[in-house]
């Protein structure tokens, strides 16, 4: 389901003479439909750039990366947009939204885009907002104006919506006290009895061990840190 073939990763330093930084070297790894797979290694190691450059957030330099099939390197911006909608979620650390939009609609918005109803949609984000303890009361005001825990909610509320095949989750679990941390737990679990692939960065521990099949260590792939 997701598969990178030999893929690197060079920045270039535009402000210390166009220097090239080679991030990232020849990584290869697949993750199989139902399996979870967490990213791990030492702090700057280049976990949260390879997640990017999955869901395309970053250009990669060279190699494959297949997700149902589709090179993300290769594709068109319109295929990488589709392969997003339908296929392909990520639920990073941080909510980024359309200010003034409610919560309800911000949670609701990836059903709508692949066709789910307007009342079922809303149906959906509901149960997800009332899992995530998100206050009923809260659920007509931008989510732009709410705590960072509880934006971090919304963002996994929204991240979960639709069932997509695929999934990128960035620290789900961090900041959460213990009742909303079982609940994100809970849906990533359900996720992959569905068959979802996953991939994770998981600072915690005790919900990697849980909830994670098999660990790669990114440093291995990271030029002057890879033993």
């Amino acid at each position: 389901m997701i598969e990178l073939n030999n893929v690197s990763k060079t920045f270039t330093l535009h402000n210390q003479g166009s220097a090239v930084i080679e991030v990232l070297s020849n990584v290869s790894l697949s993750v199989a439909p139902g399996e979870c797979v967490a990213l791990t290694g030492a702090s700057g190691a280049g976990k949260s750039t390879l997640m990017r450059m999955i869901y395309g957030n970053y250009l990669t330099q060279k190699g494959e990366i297949r997700i149902d099939s589709i090179d993300l390197v290769q594709a068109a911006p319109r295929e990488v947009i589709v392969l997003r909608r339908d296929v392909l979620g990520y639920v990073s650390q941080f909510l980024r939204v359309v200010p003034r939009v409610p919560t309800l609609e911000v949670v609701a918005e990836p059903l709508r885009a692949v066709g789910v109803s307007a009342s079922e949609a809303e149906a959906r984000a509901k149960v997800l907002l009332t899992q995530l303890n998100i206050p009923e009361r809260l659920w007509s005001l931008s989510p732009t104006t709410f705590s960072g825990g509880e934006q971090q909610r919304v963002n996994i509320a929204r991240g979960f919506a639709h069932q997509y095949p695929a999934l990128l989750l960035d620290e789900p679990t961090a900041s959460l006290d213990r009742t909303n941390r079982e609940v994100v737990l809970g849906l990533i679990e359900e996720a992959k009895a569905r068959g979802a692939a996953i991939i994770g960065i998981f600072h915690d521990e005790a919900a990697r061990d849980r909830i994670c099949d098999r660990e790669i260590d990114v440093t291995a792939f990271t030029p002057g840190i890879a033993a």
